[in-house]
């Protein structure tokens, strides 16, 4: 299959977010639009629950409130109508460019191939096989999932969209899903395909690739509601940048150093075991009063 202008567009770039996320929107917003090549052949979704927002060449859909699992099915059942999902979160932020070559020949090899899931971010808890298939020098490896880990995970994957949709679970967390959803892929043993285009959190590649083979790269800059280390070169770069990404960063370094949640609570702590007994034989108390 050749690229054509004239094909429907098949392939939709989702960006599902919480609402409790927004401090992050701006900044991935800023990063995607800097490295993004926009003559990637897919329409762009970003998701929020009830917020409206505006991200420039996204279209903003809702899922309304309720669990992780939940809410992106409702948007890939009732929304999205493209066949094929690129998956991605709003603490993804990318620092290296995209290629819109190597993506538009990538969807079109899902589509000849009726490939359920590619997974496109390197990690060492995967172990793959290569197969004679390149894409811009990179391999199109296929996973051993018996010998691989995280079958089922929320980094940058193109999807095809009844797939994931079976693997959304009523009432999963997110936490439970990745775990829950790696462990029913594993008995159902598909063909999941691996291909090391993004290194994620600069981990390294695992795939034999051809040498002109040129990655880009995204952080996962969120952890525990919390700023990670992962945003202080982009502190830096907001820092170089216009007067209004000056403001961001300031809010930004303000929220890691301070060690706020991205709603801007203090960061919540931690019951010993004996406040939470003590808890629960207060609660009993009351209960047999």
């Amino acid at each position: 299959m050749n690229y054509n202008d004239t094909q429907p567009c098949n392939v939709a770039l989702l960006v599902h977010t919480c609402d409790r996320y927004r401090f992050l929107y701006e900044g991935f917003s800023y990063f995607f639009h800097q490295y993004w090549d926009f003559n990637t052949r897919c329409n762009y979704y970003f998701a929020t629950e009830e917020l409206t927002v505006d991200i420039p060449q996204f279209k903003n859909i809702k899922s309304g409130k309720g669990e992780w699992a939940d809410r992106l099915r409702y948007l890939l059942e009732h929304i999205i109508t493209e066949k094929y999902v690129v998956y991605f979160q709003e603490d993804m932020w990318l620092n290296k460019p995209v290629s819109s070559t190597f993506f538009n020949q990538l969807f079109n090899v899902i589509e000849q191939n009726k490939y359920n899931q590619v997974k496109l971010d390197s990690a060492d808890i995967y172990n793959t096989q290569p197969t004679p298939l390149y894409i811009e020098g990179f391999n199109v490896a296929l996973l051993n999932n018996q010998a691989s880990g995280y079958l089922m995970s929320h980094q940058v994957t193109v999807w095809n969209k009844a797939f994931l949709i079976q693997q959304l679970y009523k009432g999963e967390h997110p936490w439970r899903n990745e775990r829950r959803g790696t462990q029913r892929l594993k008995k159902l043993n598909p063909e999941i395909y691996h291909i090391d285009y993004f290194a994620q959190n600069g981990q390294a590649a695992i795939n034999k690739n051809e040498p002109q083979s040129m990655r880009s790269e995204y952080h996962t800059i969120s952890g525990n509601s919390m700023l990670q280390n992962n945003i202080l070169p982009y502190i830096a770069l907001l820092q170089q940048a216009g007067p209004k990404e000056q403001a961001f960063s300031t809010e930004l370094l303000n929220h890691y150093q301070n060690q706020l949640t991205h709603d801007g609570k203090a960061k919540p702590r931690k019951e010993d075991i004996f406040k939470k007994m003590k808890k629960w034989i207060s609660s009993l108390i009351r209960r047999v009063s």
